[in-house]
């Protein structure tokens, strides 16, 4: 029997323990932080997460150590925001993931080096491309801890692999979806979580509804010319292109889902932005990590490469790391919207 590990112990990761646990399967689970490990064992459940979802404790194997959490799991599902992963998966020697198989339920790029996970995966642990799966939307955390039906899209190169992965996770409240589109399901993750902090700027404003259902198109229509220029740029250098079934859910969906839900800390964080507050007085306030932040300035970078036209995402950007005002970035963007 293969041993599933989860690396973090925040809403998502929590989350997905919870799929698991729910269809019977043990799972070795680092968490950092060693009281949140003793609440678990005594408590059931996590005290700073999720805390209506309670563990059956004789599924968990809890790890304070992330190299035995590591070697004790064949298959690796990571969890920690972007910004930590070099810090995180720092720790471990150059062959820690040799033999297994690792699964990215990371919606972001590595700040610094902008890479996709699997890119620094491969750069940093020698890590074979099909061994490498995502985990994508479009999925809450907190609808997960409540059993409303979900869907998850699992992408990998090796279809039967990729299938035999979502299969673990299907139950009543969960369905899965398999692809292979790897670098587009991530890219789009990653893009959606900057949208919503663009929504939530615009709620923030007082814009209404009809202005955010065109905006939100206009996000769509950007995610697209994002990713066909940078198939481009990836042609330019020889490598394969992938191909893009954008009205799959983990796209439009998740971008949806993300921009108007309530759950949605990016959209919970361009909210306060658009009500004045400043980002780092954002940051302490909701004392969360919002991938979009980080996010925005990694796709900043890459597009100064590819070129593609991406207005909303550069004003956004603009916001949150130029001190661009928001009301005068969202009157600029007013004009070009379609």
């Amino acid at each position: 029997m293969e041993h599933i590990g989860i690396i973090g112990s925040g809403s998502w990761a929590t989350a997905l323990a919870k799929i698991l646990t729910d269809n019977n399967q043990p799972i070795q689970w680092w968490i950092r932080n060693e009281d949140t490990i003793r609440h678990l064992q005594s408590r059931r459940h996590n005290k700073h997460y999720l805390t209506s979802v309670y563990f059956d404790t004789s599924l968990l194997h809890l790890h304070a150590s992330l190299a035995e959490a590591v070697k004790a799991s064949d298959i690796l599902i990571l969890t920690v925001p972007s910004a930590f992963l070099p810090q995180v998966l720092g720790t471990l020697p150059k062959d820690a993931l040799q033999g297994k198989r690792v699964v990215s339920a990371v919606k972001g790029l590595v700040p610094g080096t902008n890479q996709l996970i699997n890119d620094y995966l491969a750069d940093m642990f020698g890590l074979a491309p099909e061994d490498y799966f995502t985990i994508m939307g479009p999925c809450h955390a907190e609808e997960v801890a409540g059993e409303k039906l979900s869907y998850l899209t699992f992408s990998g190169l090796d279809t039967d692999a990729t299938e035999a992965l979502a299969a673990r996770f299907t139950n009543s409240y969960l369905q899965t979806i398999v692809n292979r589109d790897v670098t587009g399901v991530q890219f789009a993750s990653v893009l959606k979580n900057i949208y919503a902090m663009g929504a939530g700027i615009a709620h923030g404003l007082e814009y209404g509804d009809n202005f955010l259902s065109v905006f939100i198109t206009n996000c769509f229509r950007e995610m697209q010319e994002f990713l066909e220029k940078y198939e481009q740029f990836q042609a330019g250098a020889g490598k394969e292109a992938t191909v893009h079934n954008y009205n799959a859910s983990v796209y439009l969906g998740d971008l949806l889902v993300t921009c108007y839900s309530l759950h949605s800390r990016n959209r919970t964080f361009g909210n306060m932005i658009g009500k004045g507050y400043s980002v780092k007085a954002t940051q302490l306030e909701l004392n969360m990590i919002a991938e979009g932040y980080y996010a925005s300035k990694c796709i900043f970078e890459i597009n100064a490469q590819i070129g593609a036209y991406m207005p909303i995402a550069q004003k956004i950007f603009a916001i949150l790391w130029e001190h661009l005002h928001p009301e005068e970035a969202f009157l600029e963007l007013e004009k070009g919207l379609i």
